[in-house]
């Protein structure tokens, strides 16, 4: 470790990962809280923020310490360490990777995070205190339980983007937030390492959220005040340009899709297939008329391909869940019944009965002199199972093979 005199003639940008303990101010060999904030240029701010962490504390009447990291390449560190914080130096790799890079130096039971633009009040710790002694995992800010000062959001965060999102993931994951994009919460240290976070950039926070409700974490949502940005100083979205909110949208999107196999391909894929195959089964003999609306060969195909694309959606959405491991279920069932064995076995019938309902028309086809005598209803039925049966094949062989992975793995 180095000492804060030391760190004062060796700033730049960082680029490696390296540790500066303050030399004076409130400390605990022991820490029960650890506040944990990226900082990036924030000379303007810093210094008043760790301020604001120590009353927060001290308000609370629990020990702590203040780990700022930091890719700065203005005076944030030197002021950071002055405060009393300790300032961790990484290189710039995005938002969550400064926490990922973090967590070796944390050394409280109780994390919270934030940003140190003093944006939120940082001097009302209690609530996430209290929520953490009553047992809770995963302790959430809300800023629509709290208070937002005027002008302090935009309106398309506040009115649009914020309230669509936090609806989409609550449908999605069943969950009950009402702010999923607030920057302040709270974390336990064992809860931290048991999500496994690996989102680099602004995804970190929702990847959190999402995994605490997917993986059940006892949690609790306090309400917290957000304030305006201070005279002079930009947010990071407008320092990136007008496009940066909606690229963070797209992102924190990507990541509610990755770990939702459930809600966009299990569930979907279910679904095309029980109406596939029920329009197979029904016109397998030929068309087939309900009252005035005519089923015909045009819609057997219609089937067939709802058929193979939703067994195409079921089987990704099943890989998906054993590659995330986030809450056992349906993989798991299908991990222990479908054996190699029982796959192979299972294909070799799909394909075997397809080819006895082809094997007519093709002997037809060539008697015909290698043309159609006739559209064949069962031999369209007969490809959609050889077809399932090629689809049942490759995915046994990818099931035995993260088999085999996971017991090298151990």
């Amino acid at each position: 470790m180095s000492s804060a005199k030391q760190a004062m003639t060796s700033w730049g940008a960082p680029t490696s990962v390296e540790l500066f303990r303050a030399a004076h101010g409130p400390s605990s060999e022991t820490p029960v809280v650890s506040i944990v904030v990226p900082a990036l240029n924030e000379e303007i701010t810093i210094g008043e923020f760790i301020d604001w962490c120590w009353e927060g504390l001290k308000r609370a009447g629990v020990s702590g310490e203040i780990i700022i990291v930091d890719s700065s390449t203005d005076q944030t560190p030197q002021i950071a360490l002055a405060k009393g914080a300790h300032v961790l130096r990484i290189p710039k790799r995005g938002l969550g990777q400064a926490y990922i890079d973090a967590i070796p130096f944390i050394r409280g039971e109780f994390i919270i995070m934030g940003d140190c633009d003093l944006t939120y009040e940082f001097r009302e710790l209690k609530p996430f205190i209290d929520s953490y002694e009553s047992d809770h995992e995963f302790v959430m800010g809300s800023r629509f339980k709290g208070t937002i000062a005027p002008d302090a959001m935009p309106a398309l965060h506040r009115y649009f983007g914020t309230p669509l999102t936090t609806w989409m993931l609550n449908r999605i994951y069943k969950s009950h937030y009402s702010d999923i994009h607030c920057g302040m919460r709270g974390i336990t240290r064992d809860a931290l390492l048991r999500l496994q976070l690996t989102s680099a950039g602004w995804e970190y926070a929702s990847e959190m959220v999402l995994k605490a409700s997917r993986m059940g974490l006892r949690t609790a949502e306090v309400p917290v005040t957000f304030f305006k940005d201070r005279e002079g100083r930009l947010s990071h979205h407008r320092r990136a340009g007008f496009w940066s909110p909606w690229r963070a949208g797209w992102i924190n999107l990507k990541v509610m899709l990755i770990y939702s196999p459930d809600s966009f391909l299990i569930k979907p894929g279910l679904g095309f297939m029980a109406f596939g195959l029920f329009l197979c089964s029904v016109l397998a003999r030929g068309p087939v008329a309900i009252g005035p609306i005519g089923l015909n060969l045009y819609w057997m195909l219609f089937g067939m391909t709802a058929t193979i694309l939703g067994f195409a959606l079921f089987q990704a959405g099943i890989l998906a869940r054993i590659s995330h491991g986030l809450r056992p279920g349906i993989e798991r069932t299908i991990l222990n019944d479908l054996t190699y064995d029982r796959g192979m076995f299972g294909a070799g019938l799909l394909v075997l009965f397809g080819l006895l309902l082809d094997i007519p028309f093709v002997v037809g086809y060539i008697r015909n002199g290698l043309r159609l005598a006739g559209l064949s209803h069962p031999a369209v039925l007969g490809l959609l199972l050889i077809l399932l049966g090629v689809q049942t094949f490759g995915f046994t062989l990818l099931l035995e093979l993260g088999r085999r992975l996971t017991r090298s793995d151990e």
